[in-house]
């Protein structure tokens, strides 16, 4: 038998070829999964494990009372860091447009920075190591740009979060931060809109003249931190969006993640344009 393959694979080189490229890649995803399965199996953090260098914790080690921001880069995050409540806000800042696990190898996932950043510090470990038990922050909030990019950010999160801790959006702790699109300023008052919709009501209230001064946020970075407390991180004040997940309709989720994030160009286009008439507010 062990004559025939040999006999079989000399005469189809590229056969042989495919085998041995299945077997690396499988053995370093083998690998891949080992460091992951090291990384993830950490005690809390009063047990001495090391926590990202960027993340700026809070000090409340009550995992109820506590939430974690993720936000899109320094700038943002600077602000956010200081804008927050050190007692129960932490804040993780990362750099770009994290990996797209959809379409990445598992040994480039489990390499990755922000990647690795998020699992040491949510703290629940993934796949089979997960343990919803030891999650570190009952809510864990992306905060990015009102904007397209912001969004794509949003769903390379939520991608990761989907794949490889799915329980932390079956029980409800992942949210959306919700930032103002408009700044608007007249006779020393100040308001926020979330939407066009709400610069309109507002403009009808207060009177449409040139006495108003309207700024359209571009990005997060071009608030200061007491605007973006006030707005975006103040729980008196803020909105949340809680990511919600429905059993019933996990092989839809499944499929429209693959679509969006996969390497198929044809059926991402054909859902963009399926649904491009549901967009609003859509910054290009």
């Amino acid at each position: 038998m062990s004559e025939q393959l040999t006999y079989f694979l000399e005469q189809n080189p590229s056969v042989a070829k495919s085998i041995c490229e299945k077997s690396i890649l499988a053995q370093r995803a083998r690998e891949a999964a080992r460091k992951a399965r090291d990384l993830t199996r950490r005690k809390t953090a009063l047990e001495g494990m090391a926590l990202p260098g960027k993340l700026a914790d809070c000090s409340d080690k009550d995992p109820a009372n506590c939430e974690i921001y993720i936000v899109e880069g320094d700038s943002a995050g600077g602000s956010a860091k200081t804008a927050r409540s050190r007692a129960t806000q932490a804040i993780l800042p990362l750099r770009g447009k994290i990996l797209n696990v959809e379409k990445a190898r598992l040994d480039r996932i489990y390499a990755n920075a922000e990647i690795k950043a998020m699992i040491t510090a949510f703290g629940t470990g993934i796949h089979e190591d997960f343990d919803i038990t030891k999650l570190r922050y009952n809510k864990i909030i992306l905060m990015t740009d009102a904007d397209v990019d912001g969004a794509h950010i949003s769903t390379l999160l939520l991608t990761f979060l989907y794949r490889f801790m799915p329980e932390l959006i079956k029980q409800g702790h992942v949210y959306l931060a919700k930032p103002p699109l408009y700044k608007l300023e007249k006779n020393k008052k100040v308001w926020y809109a979330y939407s066009d919709e709400e610069l309109d009501q507002i403009l009808q209230e207060v009177g449409r003249d040139q006495n108003n001064k309207i700024q359209r946020y571009k990005g997060l970075g071009e608030m200061d931190a007491e605007q973006l407390w006030e707005t975006t991180m103040d729980p008196e004040k803020r909105i949340l969006l809680r990511v919600n997940y429905e059993e019933d309709s996990e092989s839809e989720l499944d499929l429209t993640f693959t679509t969006l994030m996969g390497d198929k160009v044809e059926p991402r286009r054909e859902f963009i344009e399926e649904n491009a008439r549901y967009v609003k507010n859509l910054d290009i």
